[in-house]
């Protein structure tokens, strides 16, 4: 018996081939590759290295995120997206040539009064529509005049983020354009409003610089399938039969006996669970790829483990490999049939499950 625990499988050639096929589709346009959520639960340090020469720079959410990229050996850019969260933050960020966002009032007074060793280059955050973060477009001429003259900004950029890129037939992308571009015509300074949706749909919106996510790690920002837009996967999610086992008809499976077989069949037991970061409340029916065919889950998600009916000629064997997601069954698919997004999906698994850097 050879039963392999959990794996998540990161492939160096297909993040590469994603960044080729983004720049493809952006030919004129600067790269932040999105690194933030340990690269989406990749690992931010493998994808950092792997694509330090492909990009122009890193984008985060947390300072500590560029910090461990700078203590790593990156030295390409990087850009916190969030902006600061303390004014004690300045002095580092300046220090180790970090980029960030500006979004508020708060933040702008934080940035006059500091006293840093060098200037730093900000990124004018500026709501177009999405209404979260961002300052106000009849506040955009204030601000900006603010920080051309204030004594810590080296350079000045203006971003903002679609709220509905994925939704190709609502005219709101198209406004929020309109709007980003109106309020910065005549201004120094580089543009980004394009993350993953932006790149595939909107090609108008690309600008100077975008700022590919989910869509370079192989994985479509809405359920269609990534492969459509010549995306691979980078996640390849396994696990291992644990058990095989004679299951009589009427009989129920898992906690609170939720699924009660039709028939005589054989039950599967797969070593993964919620403990891993694969949802509990994962449908019946969802499907997991096992020796060349899709079979279904049933029962219960459990801590530890799932179970999947293999179907009463099936000749599957303890340590067979189980994949959850990956090449052979898109993340897309599982994310349509159990209605959680893939970007959680990805974000969730948990530490216990091993990481394998493959080629």
């Amino acid at each position: 018996m050879n039963v392999t625990p959990p794996t998540a499988k990161i492939s160096s050639v297909a993040l590469k081939h994603n960044v080729q096929v983004i720049k493809q589709k952006a030919p004129n346009s600067k790269v932040i590759a999105v690194v933030k959520a340990n690269a989406y639960g990749h690992g931010i340090e493998f994808v950092s290295s792997a694509l330090d020469h492909l990009v122009d720079c890193f984008g985060v959410a947390r300072l500590s995120e560029a910090l461990s990229l700078r203590s790593k050996g990156i030295i390409k850019p990087i850009l916190l997206l969030e902006g600061f969260f303390s004014a004690k933050d300045l002095p580092i960020i300046a220090v180790n040539n970090i980029q960030t966002v500006i979004h508020n009032q708060e933040q702008l007074d934080e940035l006059k009064k500091a006293k840093l060793p060098n200037k730093i280059k900000v990124w004018l955050k500026i709501d177009t529509g999405m209404h979260r973060l961002g300052v106000e477009l009849d506040q955009v001429e204030d601000f900006y005049q603010q920080l051309v003259n204030c004594p810590n900004v080296a350079e000045i950029g203006f971003v903002s983020h679609f709220s509905r890129a994925d939704e190709l037939m609502c005219d709101y992308t198209e406004l929020q354009l309109e709007r980003f571009l109106q309020v910065t015509q005549g201004k120094l300074g580089e543009r980004s409003i394009s993350a993953s949706s932006g790149i595939l749909f909107w090609p108008q919106a690309h600008l100077e610089w975008i700022r590919p996510g989910i869509i370079m790690y192989g994985i479509s920002p809405n359920n269609t399938p990534a492969e459509i837009y010549g995306l691979t996967p980078v996640m390849t999610l396994t696990s291992s039969l644990i058990a095989t086992r004679n299951h009589k008809k009427g009989e129920p499976v898992g906690y609170g006996g939720i699924w009660v077989s039709e028939k005589d069949t054989k039950i599967g037991v797969v070593a993964i669970g919620y403990g891993d970061g694969y949802p509990r409340d994962m449908p019946e029916g969802t499907p997991v790829y096992i020796n060349g065919r899709k079979v279904p889950i049933v029962g219960r998600v459990s801590m530890d483990m799932l179970t999947v009916d293999l179907g009463t000629d099936s000749h599957d064997k303890v340590g067979d490999e189980v994949i959850l997601w990956g090449k052979e069954l898109p993340i897309e698919e599982i994310a349509a049939i159990s209605g959680i997004l893939s970007y959680e999906l990805i974000t969730k698994l948990t530490p216990r499950v091993l990481t394998e850097y493959i080629d």
